[in-house]
Formats: structure tokens, C-alpha cells, sequence
């Protein structure tokens, strides 16, 4: 059965309603929520502060240590606490999208730890993860060189769709599911994270990329308007 329309009926080039706020923890140099639907993120950040132990510092640049973990009830079947082999690729390829923009000469011997967590899951939790974590490195007062923003993007059958949702990352019809998340800067739209779980052709990859540069635009909309002090909620 061809894949005709959504099923939460969202158009193709539709985000999920968002949700988006700083200053969700007080005790954290910075912090963030952002969320895509039922997919809930929260970042927080600590430091710069020292690297200990001393021989890991980098005398001429800090690091960004990233964690990313997932509630244990924050799927339908309950998550198993702790680090396993998913958070941590997850925590790496979110810290590296984050490093790419941010000024990290500016803090040599140092680290900036980057907290995320998933309060509640339905798909794209990395995207929102690393939403997220980048509002709350502004929030924080980081020197960046332009913000992030980061989506999913969807070959279902013949259709290029915007913001996945479990549903849909399982569709086994026709041709199945094609799931690329995106990170992208706001200014010269390079891509800092990119990963691809499945097939696609090439002119259709160029498609997804074109769709990932406008929703990476309207998400980053919501970013500003959060960092401006806005509580913004489409999910209600």
C-alpha cells in the first residue's frame, strides 16, 4: 500500500507542534528544553570549568563532554537506566555538532559538560536533544559561531517527509523508511551531524537536504524566540 498520507495528518514538509523554553534548571550554567511533539529534550550545561584529570586538558582549546541519556519510562516499554551503546554514539555525534560552532580556543585547559536527557520519546530524540543542548549553550553564555538546529528527515516509499515519528521510522510498506537526521548552522547551512539509516538515491538525498534547510530554518526561529525569554508551547 503506497504511503499516501501521515498518520498524525501533518502535511510532508510539517513540523510536529513545538515546544521550547531556557532557564528549565536553576542550578545549571545554562539550560534548555525543546520539544518535537512527544519527543521531550532537556540540555544543561556546567562550566567551563577545569579538566581533571590535568593530562587531559588541551593547553590551547577546551572540549565539550556530551552525555545523552533517555528516561527509563520515556518509551512504552521501559528503557534500561544508564549508558549503553546508542546513548553513547548519540553523545558523541551530539557533541561534535555542537564543538563545530562553538569558540572553544577561548577556554584552553578546560571543559564544558553538556547534559541531555529525554523525558519522553516518539522519534527524533537526537534532533531534539541537540536543540536543546545548543539553546543552553547560548542560554550559557558560550561563545558560538552561529547557532545549530537539527531535524529528521523521511524517504517513506516515493515521499521526502520532515520530522519523523515512531510510526513512520517503522514503516515496512513498499520501499520502508528512510531516516536521516540533520544538524545544520543558521548562517552558512553546513551541515554538522549527518547520519543515514536506510536507502536513498542521490537526487532524493539532495531533496532531503533541501528539506532539512527549511525546517532547520523555522526551527531555529523557535530557538531565538525562546533565548529572547519567550515560553513557547504548540503543544497544548
Amino acid at each position: 500500500m503506497p504511503y499516501t498520507k501521515r498518520p498524525d495528518k501533518r502535511k510532508f514538509d510539517e513540523l510536529r507542534p513545538i515546544k521550547a523554553e531556557v532557564g528549565v534548571i536553576p542550578n545549571a550554567d545554562g539550560s534548555a528544553l525543546f520539544a518535537f511533539g512527544g519527543t521531550v529534550a532537556i540540555a544543561a550545561i556546567y562550566g567551563p570549568k577545569p579538566l581533571h584529570p590535568q593530562h587531559m586538558q588541551e593547553p590551547d582549546r577546551g572540549i565539550i563532554r556530551c552525555n545523552y541519556n533517555m528516561l527509563p519510562f520515556s518509551v512504552t516499554e521501559r528503557a534500561k537506566p544508564g549508558p549503553n551503546r546508542r546513548s553513547k554514539e548519540i553523545s558523541m555525534v551530539a557533541g561534535n555538532a555542537l564543538a563545530s560552532v562553538v569558540d572553544l580556543t577561548r577556554f584552553p585547559g578546560t571543559v564544558i559538560d553538556v547534559d541531555i536527557l529525554i523525558l519522553q520519546a516518539n522519534a527524533s530524540t537526537r534532533c531534539a536533544g541537540i536543540n536543546a543542548a545548543a539553546m543552553a549553550l547560548a542560554h550559557a553564555g558560550i561563545v558560538m559561531k552561529e547557532m545549530v538546529s537539527s531535524v529528521s528527515i523521511g524517504k517513506i516509499d516515493d515521499k521526502i517527509v520532515v520530522d519523523l515519528i515512531k510510526e513512520e521510522e517503522d514503516w515496512e510498506e513498499g520501499e520502508g523508511a528512510t531516516d536521516i537526521p540533520f544538524t545544520m548552522t543558521s548562517r552558512t547551512h553546513q551541515i554538522t551531524h549527518l547520519q543515514l539509516d536506510g536507502k536513498i538515491q542521490t537526487h532524493r538525498f539532495k531533496e532531503a537536504m533541501e528539506a532539512a534547510k527549511e525546517a532547520c530554518k523555522k526551527i531555529l526561529k523557535y530557538q531565538e524566540r525562546a533565548l529572547k525569554g519567550e515560553k513557547i508551547d504548540e503543544t497544548k
